[in-house]
């Protein structure tokens, strides 16, 4: 629960990575942001025309209070996720196989202008650097950049995980309960509020 952006696309140019790799990390160090960068460029400086899972290339930050956004891709440039490719790699499930390909990351609890800041480097990124990109912002502000849309999309997630939070403190978990039987006995309660 929280709100998330969810992305994916493609590097235009095998040798452009390292300039968005060092362009990325200037501006993650400015915001003293944590980042990892993976293979810094792609061999020979071409894309391969299959994919081959063996190695990442691209940089990964995670700004405080938010989940790790990916800029990193595999050898034919498609953007991955570098953890999903652990996990679903290799699967023989073609739904899961293509978790790799789309990326995400919850930005709520960062705050509002760590979540404009990352949008913004999108934007700019996706310009200069992405082909075939796509951006589903949960905010709204990747769509409009519209500051009210952000600003009012971000009250509307914190209210909604404030009325959750305090119905888990006004209804609490009974000590052995599942979370099914939680929800079923509160949906039952509310159930009865409402013929009262």
């Amino acid at each position: 629960m929280g709100l998330c952006i969810y992305y994916r696309g493609q590097i235009k140019d095998a040798t452009s990575l390292p300039h968005l790799i060092e362009e990325v990390k200037d501006i993650v160090n400015i915001y003293r942001w944590k980042y990892e960068i993976d293979e810094r460029s792609f061999p020979n400086n071409t894309l391969d025309n299959q994919e081959n899972l063996e190695s990442i290339y691209g940089i990964s930050f995670t700004p405080s209070k938010c989940e790790t956004i990916s800029l990193t891709f595999l050898s034919n440039g498609v953007m991955v996720c570098p953890t999903r490719v652990l996990f679903f790699g290799n699967s023989k499930n073609e739904t899961e196989r293509n978790y790799i390909y789309h990326l995400s990351a919850k930005t709520q609890f960062a705050g509002m202008a760590t979540h404009a800041i990352i949008i913004n480097l999108f934007r700019y990124l996706s310009n200069k650097y992405l082909s075939d990109f796509e951006m589903k912002d949960e905010s709204g502000y990747w769509e409009t950049a519209d500051e009210n849309v952000l600003r009012e999309n971000f009250k509307a997630y914190d209210a909604l995980l404030d009325n959750f939070t305090l119905s888990l403190q006004t209804f609490p978990v009974k000590k052995g309960e599942t979370m099914f039987s939680y929800f079923e006995r509160l949906l039952k309660h509310i159930n009865k509020l409402k013929k009262s």
